[in-house]
Formats: C-alpha cells, sequence, structure tokens
C-alpha cells in the first residue's frame, strides 16, 4: 500500500500540472471503488478551479472552490498525469481533465476512493481524529513522551496507529526504529525523553529521505510522472531477513507483529 511518501511525492509530482486550473471534466469511467464514486461529483466540481493540492496522512486532497476531493490510493494505485487524449487501460478508472491534460487513477484491485467533502475537510469522518503529521512541529519528542505514558503496546504498534501519528506504515515504522536502536516489540510506555527524541529524529529523517528517493517501489506504485520509487534500495531491514546488519553484520531477523512482518537487528536493536 503505498504509505506517506509515496502520496507525498504524488502530490508534489502533480501540483505543477494542475494547481490552480480549471477542471474541464471528471471522466467516471467504474464508480466501483472501496467507496463508491459519489454520483454526482461530476457535476458538483466541473468547472470549478483546484486551488491546491494537499494532503493529510494518506490521503491526497484536491481542494476546490465549493469543497474537496479526497483520494486515496488503495492497495496498489496510481494518481499520474497523461495527456487527456491518451487511451485508458482497463485499470483507468477515474480522470480528472485539466484541457490537454489529466489525473488519471489507475487502480487494479479497487480498493481506493475518490470522495467529495463540501465543508472543511478535516471534518470528514476520515480524517477528523488523525494524529499529527510526523513532519509537522507538532510531533516531536516531548509529545510522543507524553503520549506514550503507561502504554504497554509495542512502541511499532503504536508509531502505525494513525489516531496517534499519520502516515507511518510497516515499512518506515520498521526502518525508523532501526535508525533509533530500538526494538520493535519495546513497550511504548518504557521509552524515556532520550530514546523519544531519537525515535521522533528517525521518524522524521527516514520519511525524508523517502520522500527524496521517490518513495519505494511496493507491487505497481508510481509517481505522478509515472516513475517508480527507488528508497527500497535504502533500506536497513525491511525484506533483508537473513542478510547482514548494514552496521554490525549480524542477521536481520524476522517477527510477525500484529499481523504483520516485522524486521530488526537483534544487536543495533536490544530490548532493555
Amino acid at each position: 500500500m503505498p504509505e506517506l511518501p509515496e502520496v507525498e511525492t504524488t502530490r508534489r509530482g502533480i501540483r505543477p500540472h494542475v494547481e490552480g486550473r480549471r477542471l474541464s471534466a471528471l471522466v467516471v469511467r467504474n464508480p466501483r471503488l472501496r467507496q463508491p464514486v459519489p454520483e454526482d461529483l461530476a457535476a458538483t466540481i466541473a468547472g470549478q478551479r483546484l486551488a491546491a493540492v494537499g494532503r493529510r496522512a494518506k490521503y491526497l486532497l484536491l481542494d476546490f472552490d465549493a469543497g474537496t476531493v479526497i483520494v486515496h490510493l488503495g492497495m496498489s494505485g496510481s494518481l499520474r498525469v497523461v495527456a487527456a487524449e491518451e487511451p485508458p487501460g482497463a485499470h483507468d478508472h477515474v480522470d480528472f481533465v485539466f484541457g490537454e491534460q489529466a489525473l488519471r487513477l489507475r487502480d487494479p484491485r479497487r480498493f481506493g476512493m475518490v470522495l467529495w467533502q463540501a465543508g472543511a475537510v478535516t471534518a470528514h469522518p476520515l480524517l477528523a481524529r488523525l494524529g499529527p503529521e510526523p513532519l509537522d512541529e507538532a510531533f516531536d519528542a516531548a509529545w510522543l513522551h507524553r503520549v506514550t505514558r503507561g502504554l504497554r503496546a509495542p512502541i511499532k504498534h503504536v508509531l502505525m496507529d494513525s489516531r496517534r501519528v499519520v502516515g507511518v506504515g510497516n515499512i518506515y515504522a520498521s526502518e525508523s526504529l532501526y535508525r533509533a536502536r530500538i526494538h520493535p516489540l519495546e513497550a511504548a510506555g518504557r521509552l524515556g525523553p532520550q530514546r523519544c527524541t531519537r525515535l521522533v529524529a528517525a521518524v522524521r529523517d527516514t520519511l525524508t529521505a523517502a520522500i527524496a528517493a521517490g518513495g519505494s517501489t511496493l507491487r505497481d506504485f508510481v509517481g505522478g510522472d509515472g516513475q517508480p520509487g527507488y528508497f527500497q534500495q535504502q533500506y536497513f531491514v525491511y525484506g533483508r531477513e537473513g542478510e547482514p546488519c548494514r552496521v554490525c553484520a549480524t542477521p536481520i531477523q524476522r517477527i510477525v507483529s500484529g499481523q504483520r512482518a516485522t524486521y530488526y537487528c537483534p544487536r543495533c536493536q536490544r530490548r532493555r
């Protein structure tokens, strides 16, 4: 599933091509996504100006004059800039047409979403209870230390809980914990101020590096320009079971926690 770096890469890729332009038409070839595309969406937004292309967590936000289209890429979706006349493929379900160009949603599994919010977008049920963005100032060591007091849940689970912090999915949680030298099963409430400081810095560094690399190639993910991401080439632990740690040469181990694969170095990330 595209995570925060992949969605942010898409946002940055499509923004220069469409922001400030008027929508010529919305073409919906298949409305049957994870949630149906609203039947009246085309009539609602046709002719409106796209004021901004934003992001909240793993959701792309297309801010039009009268409201916001919320786009989720699902498991294998992509939103790319294409020529409006380019013939669609079998899995190209929605086009946002801006004159000679279009934003084309390709979603083979149809787990994505294209929804409409007429009022404040932060009031939408999908966004209303989300935690802070990990790259915003609100996500700092003091905040992390405060919200983890008394928690027995593994710190990796907490990082992946969107009610506490958004957009840190399985890959980037594993990579961040390695950079912070924290075992993924360490109880969140056992982290003191020093380890919270290291972890916040590691999350920021990991996500920033992933965005700079265009995200990771996850199944058939591509960015807004149609190019895959390359952050997987920088992985320290994720997907590297049995391979030597890049720092100490200890074999990377894989466990399953919370029904998700978790990778770590047993020497660099010892439990306390």
